[in-house]
């Protein structure tokens, strides 16, 4: 059951996209600022229509222009970056708009050492088991799970964090790793924490695939953290508007764990924002992503 209804959920996203194509179109190049280059996997939306898109490996990107008010501001979100806003008008085609957007200021707290044996602690899922269904995305769109600081235990920074790749799709397309802070409304994934693009590709699917993390010096908040897989673009597939023609899945596909009684797993789509996914199977046990990361816990 929760494979159609992903299934339903993501055709209507593909049927609403496609018809961009008849709609006046934005196409533009995101860049640094400071350094004049271009800023890969960058969220451009409308903000009043609720409609995004992600630039490519290359920056570029394609959103329709405004169809419902006489203008609108095109959001553009690049991690790392300050937000900017430019405003744009109704049924109006842009060619070749240049977006520079600021490196966002980081803000550095005091780095508490904590005396002590350091050790290995794994956190979120345990099995090696996928359970029925995929978990499949579009361009921007992500799933994150809670790592969930069960015991209590006092944690180090993130040594790794893994992701359990379905043997469908094409599970060697690069994806974007995110990790968050549960400071959102109702804990949702909100601040980041790893604040550089970490875009990575699986050798294949059907198996775990860990990303070190170590160079990136992130702390482990003591509750826990999300771990999030986003679906990025490459080559010049971020022009197409349907990624989902007869159900072809867009890159790759994660698969679902149900080692949980609570729902831990979010879903983020551009212009809504995140949402807590609330399946469960027959006996109970919640539909979430199957993921886990190893953090140092420290003795």
């Amino acid at each position: 059951m929760p494979t159609r209804l992903l299934l339903i959920a993501l055709f209507i996203v593909a049927t609403a996209t496609s018809g961009w194509a008849q709609q006046a179109q934005i196409k533009g190049l995101i860049l640094d600022k400071d350094t004049k280059e271009p800023l890969p996997f960058t969220s451009v939306g409308l903000k009043n229509e609720q409609i995004g898109a992600l630039s490519n490996e290359h920056g570029q990107f394609v959103v329709p222009a405004p169809s419902k008010n006489p203008d609108d501001s095109l959001i553009v979100v690049a991690l790392g970056y300050g937000r900017k806003a430019v405003l744009v008008k109704r049924g109006e085609n842009v060619s070749s708009l240049t977006i520079e957007v600021p490196k966002r200021a980081v803000a550095l707290g005091n780095v508490v050492v904590k005396a002590g044996k350091i050790k290995n602690l794994g956190l979120g899922a345990k099995s090696d088991n996928p359970g029925e269904g995929m978990i499949q995305g579009l361009p921007g769109s992500q799933y994150a799970f809670f790592v969930k600081n069960d015991k209590k235990k006092k944690l180090g920074s993130v040594r790794t964090v893994s992701f359990y790749i379905g043997e469908n799709g094409f599970p060697r397309e690069p994806f974007r790793v995110r990790i968050y802070k549960a400071d959102g409304n109702y804990n949702a994934p909100n601040t980041d924490l790893l604040t550089e693009n970490v875009v990575v590709s699986a050798p294949q699917g059907g198996q775990w695939y860990t990303v070190d993390l170590t160079p990136y010096n992130i702390m482990a908040p003591e509750e826990g953290f999300f771990v999030a897989m986003e679906w990025v673009v490459s080559g010049d597939k971020f022009f197409a508007t349907n990624f989902m023609d007869d159900y072809t899945p867009y890159g790759q596909i994660m698969r679902p764990t149900f080692e949980f009684k609570e729902s831990r797993t979010w879903n983020y789509s551009m212009g809504k924002g995140w949402s807590l996914i609330t399946a469960a199977n027959g006996q109970g046990l919640r539909y979430n992503a199957m993921i886990k990361a190893e953090v140092d816990m420290i003795k």
